[in-house]
C-alpha cells in the first residue's frame, strides 16, 4: 500500500518535474510559450492601432503641407533654393559663411523609424566639415529626439533647444520659435541653416538644408537693389523682411517635417505588426 501511494505521488509531480528540468537546460515551457504568444498578440494590436492613427494624421498633415508650400516659395527668390542632403559625400558646405547657426527639426516623440538618425547625421556631416574648413558654427535644437542624440556628440555647441513643440503647428507657433532664435542671438550670425526632412510620398522622405541670411542694406552685396523704398527706411524694411522670411521657412521646414514623422510612423508600425505576426506564427509552431 506505502508503494502504491509513492508511486502515484511522483506520477503526479512527474509533469512539474520535467517542467523544471526543462527550464534548468534553458527551454521553454508551455506556459511561457502561450504567455509571450499573448503578449505578441498585444503588442500587435497595439502597433496596428498606431498604425492607423497616424494615416489618420498623416491625411491632415499632408493637407497643410500643401497649403504651406506656396506661401513658403518667396523666401527660394530671397534665399535660394533648398539643397538636397542626397549623398553626404558630395556635400561641401562650401556655400556657409563664417559663422552660422544651425537649426535641426526633429521629433518630439519617437517610434517613427529613422527620421531623427538621419537628422543627426546630417548635422554631425556638416560640423565637422564647416569646422575643416575653418568656420564657426552653434546649434539650436527642435525636437526632444534630437536633443537627446546630438546631447551625446557635440553638447559644447547646443545653445538652446526647443521641446515640446505643439502639433499640429501654425504660423503663430512658427513665428515663436524664430522668436526663439532671435533670442539666441539669431542676428549675430551670418547665416541660419535649417535642416529638416522633406515629405515626398508615404513611404519616402528626404532631407534638404537651407540658408536664410541677413538682408544686406548696402554695398557690393546689396540686398533688392532693383527695388526702392519710400521713404528712406530700406534698413527697417530688410530687418522685418529677414524676419518673416525666417518665421515663413520655419512654418514650412516644420510642416513638411511632421508628415515626413507620420509617414515614417506609419511605415514602422505596419513593420512591426507584420514582424509580430511571423513571431507569432512561429511561437504557435513550438506550442
Amino acid at each position: 500500500m506505502a508503494l502504491r501511494s509513492s508511486a502515484q505521488k511522483v506520477s503526479r509531480s512527474l509533469p512539474r518535474l520535467m517542467a523544471q528540468a526543462g527550464a534548468a537546460r534553458g527551454m521553454a515551457t508551455e506556459k511561457q510559450i502561450w504567455n509571450q504568444i499573448q503578449s505578441t498578440k498585444n503588442i500587435r494590436k497595439i502597433t496596428s492601432s498606431m498604425k492607423m492613427v497616424s494615416a489618420a494624421k498623416l491625411k491632415g498633415d499632408e493637407n497643410r503641407l500643401k497649403l504651406a508650400k506656396p506661401f513658403n516659395q518667396f523666401t527660394d527668390a530671397l534665399c535660394g533654393e533648398a539643397v538636397h542632403l542626397e549623398d553626404l559625400k558630395k556635400i561641401t558646405y562650401e556655400d556657409l559663411p563664417q559663422k552660422t547657426l544651425i537649426v535641426p527639426f526633429s521629433s518630439d516623440k519617437g517610434l517613427c523609424g529613422g527620421i531623427n538618425t538621419y537628422i543627426t547625421r546630417s548635422v554631425r556631416d556638416a560640423i565637422a566639415k564647416i569646422e575643416a574648413q575653418g568656420k564657426e558654427c552653434d546649434i539650436v535644437i527642435i525636437g526632444d529626439k534630437g536633443r537627446a542624440q546630438m546631447g551625446r556628440m557635440f553638447p559644447e555647441k547646443i545653445i538652446r533647444s526647443a521641446t515640446e513643440v505643439i502639433s499640429p503647428g501654425s504660423f503663430n507657433l512658427a513665428a515663436a520659435l524664430s522668436s526663439e532664435l532671435t533670442a539666441a542671438g539669431a542676428a549675430d550670425y551670418d547665416a541660419v541653416m535649417i535642416v529638416y526632412n522633406s515629405f515626398v510620398n508615404a513611404a519616402t522622405y528626404n532631407q534638404y538644408y537651407k540658408l536664410v541670411k541677413p538682408m544686406v542694406v548696402e554695398g557690393e552685396n546689396e540686398s533688392m537693389v532693383e527695388y526702392e523704398f519710400e521713404p528712406d527706411v530700406k534698413s527697417e524694411v530688410m530687418t522685418d523682411l529677414y524676419e518673416y522670411a525666417l518665421s515663413s521657412q520655419i512654418y514650412y521646414s516644420f510642416m513638411d517635417g511632421a508628415a515626413s514623422e507620420q509617414s515614417s510612423r506609419m511605415t514602422a508600425m505596419e513593420n512591426a505588426s507584420r514582424n509580430a505576426g511571423e513571431m507569432i506564427e512561429s511561437l504557435t509552431l513550438k506550442y
